[in-house]
């Protein structure tokens, strides 16, 4: 029994001392492990570089399509519609006829005036033959002055009334012009608001058709009153463009300006800028809300990429990379453009600049250029 025991008490002596040393190696590799020296953390990121080349200034708006001649077609006699020419929505070039009046009283009375005239005329002829003979016949004493003075004062009455018929005649062809209305200019009618039948008069308030002008048209849209220096120093060396791009749309229309408003809004800070373009393929429409982009002046600048800039309480900075390390460089923003930042202040260009993997980033943090992500 006595054997049993002192078997059972070596067995937990050797337990507890086998414990011991495993437990002691453990905390010695632990230690041996944390007393090691680290390698330096790198980051791998994407690089870009700072280049200086021509930016230029421009200033977004949304802006509106407008005729630069629109035209409300009406009737100027008091008639009936007898013929229209066009289809609805149709292109007109000028002088197309669009509608035909009727003209048969204006007619009636053009032929009357012509008559009254012939009449007057046949007058005056037998006046000067008679002005003419008493002439003659005074000179021989064979009437007296008067019958003279008499035949002249005829002759010239009816002198005056020729004048006042053949005006009387002349209003009367204006009239008959009135019967058939021709395109002004050259533009898009819209659909006829009357029809072959219609009685038509000049107090109608509804407009027989309209024509619009389609090429070049007016692009308007508001600008801030802090370009407006800029702008006019551009005008004047002509060059200040547009550029008019309905939404949804990748092509643009691009034109000049062809005027500043001559007062800015005092209660919004705006001024009022219109652009003409060309419009050849008609693809700007009027009343059509566009997206216009108005290029001041080009410029030499500082650029980066906009994901380069980073910002902080402090301001703005970028993360810029020199021997195998990250600097935070505080830099000033003056303007993004297409997806570029213009920088002021803080780079001088070729710089190399860190476009992605910023947040794993602090000043000093050694870094390695990796490729950039497909479609970045």
């Amino acid at each position: 029994m006595k054997k049993r025991n002192w078997i059972i008490i070596a067995g937990a002596l050797g337990i507890v001392a086998a414990g011991a040393f495993f437990s002691r190696s453990y905390w010695m590799g632990g230690n041996a492990s944390a007393q090691a020296p680290q390698r330096p953390r790198t980051v791998s990121v994407e690089l870009a570089k700072a280049e200086r080349k021509p930016v230029p200034v421009e200033v977004d708006a949304i802006g509106m399509v407008t005729p630069i001649s629109s035209v409300a077609l009406k009737s100027r006699l008091e008639t009936t519609i007898v013929a229209v020419h066009f289809e609805d929505g149709a292109k007109v070039n000028e002088g197309d006829l669009l509608f035909t009046l009727d003209s048969r009283q204006i007619d009636a009375q053009i032929e009357q005036a012509e008559g009254t005239l012939a009449k007057d005329q046949a007058q005056l002829e037998g006046a000067l033959r008679d002005l003419r003979r008493y002439t003659d016949l005074v000179g021989k004493g064979a009437t007296t002055q008067v019958n003279v003075d008499n035949a002249k004062t005829q002759s010239d009455t009816l002198n005056a009334t020729i004048k006042a018929d053949q005006a009387l005649l002349d209003n009367y062809k204006v009239q008959k012009s009135y019967t058939l209305i021709k395109a002004p200019f050259a533009g898009r009618i819209s659909a006829a608001n009357v029809k072959v039948g219609n009685f038509v008069r000049p107090a109608d308030t509804q407009p027989l058709a309209v024509i619009n002008q389609m090429a070049p048209v007016y692009v308007t849209f508001p600008v801030p009153q802090r370009v407006l220096v800029d702008l006019r120093e551009s005008m004047a060396k002509d060059g200040a463009k547009v550029a008019a791009t309905i939404p949804g749309r990748s092509n643009s229309e691009v034109g000049k300006v062809a005027m500043v408003e001559n007062t800015v809004d005092a209660t919004t800070g705006m001024i009022t800028v219109r652009g003409v373009m060309d419009n050849g393929n008609e693809t700007l429409w009027p009343g059509t809300l566009v997206a216009t982009k108005l290029t001041i002046r080009t410029e030499n600048a500082v650029v980066v990429p906009t994901v380069a800039v980073q910002r902080s309480q402090s301001g703005n900075f970028v993360f810029v990379v020199k021997d195998g390390a990250a600097k935070v460089t505080p830099v000033k923003v003056d303007r993004t453009v297409q997806g570029y930042s213009v920088i002021s202040e803080g780079l001088s260009g070729d710089e190399s600049v860190v476009t992605d993997g910023q947040l794993l980033l602090s000043d000093g943090t050694r870094v390695e250029s990796r490729a950039r992500k497909a479609g970045a």
